[in-house]
């Protein structure tokens, strides 16, 4: 049938040496970050800037990333869990008992990776980000460059979800028929939606939409990708939503909407502000 569920039992780790190992979801995020490097390259080198200036601002964004996403799932989905485990916050591993780090040096404790990354705190964590790498890097607006920064951002997302797939998490409901996934490393027996996949579907979209956007501006003023993209993305993380597991958060005291729904909001707010605002600067003058 075309329409039949998938049997998903695969290791989330690549290889592993004692305690350490290397885990497909952080091999998405280095495809993600490399491919958001090469696609910048091409953008500054199509519109003659500098590409002295991608290396710091991959520096910025990596950071920017991983620090606001951790944040984002302490505060935002976990704080019952991390208030007790403040060590796990922002190191790779976790608190197991019969385990240890580095050969047995240190007791109690097991390698993780980086997990539990939450998309809306990596959003405001960017965006803080690249306040303060253009204030020191004065080249072009910061609209400017969050228009352009959001195209790898998109299909770099998309890997992220990739790598949530490898992990099995961020699971969909149960589809209540044949189709689906049947996630076996959770010793399940009945399908649920791909959730992740449909998010990372979107998110190649959403990618192929700005970039034809990018390349064929008309009437666009500074913010408008920018603004756009936060419009799309989280639409559609609000819409996936609907079939997805809830992740946990804040939805307990507002049982209406997901927590991801009710932290998609604001950010599709912001994305229409940012389109339509009034700009300073003339339409089209994107260069």
């Amino acid at each position: 049938m075309l329409f039949s569920k998938i049997q998903w039992a695969p290791s989330d780790t690549l290889f592993k040496i004692g305690s350490f190992g290397i885990h497909y979801y952080s091999i998405m995020f280095v495809i993600a970050f490399s491919l958001g490097y090469y696609i910048m390259s091409k953008i500054y080198e199509k519109e003659k800037v500098s590409v002295e200036y991608i290396e710091p601002l991959l520096f910025y964004v990596v950071i920017a990333t991983l620090l606001g996403a951790r944040l984002g799932e302490v505060f935002f989905y976990s704080w019952g869990y991390y208030q007790n485990h403040l060590i796990e916050i922002l190191l790779p591993i976790r608190e197991r008992e019969n385990t240890s780090l580095f050969f047995g040096l240190i007791e109690g404790f097991e390698f993780t990776g980086f997990r539990g990354l939450a998309s809306h705190g990596a959003s405001i964590g960017i965006l803080i980000g690249l306040y303060s790498y253009q204030k020191k890097y004065t080249y072009k607006p910061l609209l400017w460059i969050l228009d352009r920064l959001v195209i790898p951002v998109s299909i770099g997302a998309a890997f992220v979800r990739i790598g949530n797939f490898f992990n099995s998490e961020i699971i969909g409901k149960y589809t209540g028929n044949n189709f689906g996934v049947v996630f076996l490393n959770r010793r399940e027996v009945a399908p649920r939606h791909p959730a992740q996949l449909y998010e990372a579907i979107g998110y190649i979209g959403l990618y192929f939409l700005l970039r034809y956007l990018y390349n064929n501006k008309k009437n666009q003023s500074e913010g408008y990708l920018f603004g756009l993209f936060f419009v799309l993305l989280f639409s559609i993380r609000f819409i996936v939503e609907f079939v997805k597991e809830s992740q946990g958060g804040f939805e307990t005291y507002l049982p209406i909407l997901s927590t991801g729904q009710w932290l998609s909001i604001p950010m599709i707010l912001f994305g229409l502000f940012t389109m339509f605002r009034k700009s300073k600067t003339a339409k089209n003058e994107y260069l």
